[in-house]
């Protein structure tokens, strides 16, 4: 299983952006889509996951400012981003769990899309 991020860049303070990540492969379901991101000098942290029933977890400092979605149907999964601080500037990583179409379980990683929030 292999997961394919984009919709980073760069952004103004106050700005948005939206990623996206798809999962490509032999996939049976995926149960948990997640985001996290990692900013220079820091372990990279949980920024909001998604599970097949829809139920949605976020970190305190995006509560309010990010919105996690999925598309069961395109394996694929989105981080909507408002009010961008420079704060959120960081490496995001997407992450799908679940289980493959042989019936194993993966773990898989995005290769990561830079979101940088400056003036």
């Amino acid at each position: 299983v292999q997961l394919q991020a984009s919709g980073g860049g760069l952004v103004q303070p106050g700005g948005s952006l939206r990623l996206s990540c798809t999962a490509y492969g032999s996939i049976g379901s995926i149960n948990v889509m997640g985001w996290y991101r990692q900013a220079p000098g820091n372990e990279r942290e949980l920024v909001a996951t998604i599970i097949s029933g829809g139920s949605t977890n976020y970190a305190d400092s995006v509560k309010g400012r990010f919105t996690i979605s999925r598309d069961n149907a395109k394996k694929t999964h989105y981080l909507q981003m408002n009010s961008l601080k420079p704060e959120d500037t960081a490496v995001y990583y997407c992450n799908n769990q679940g289980r493959t179409g042989w019936g194993g379980r993966f773990d898989a990683w995005g290769q990561g899309t830079l979101v940088t929030v400056s003036s």
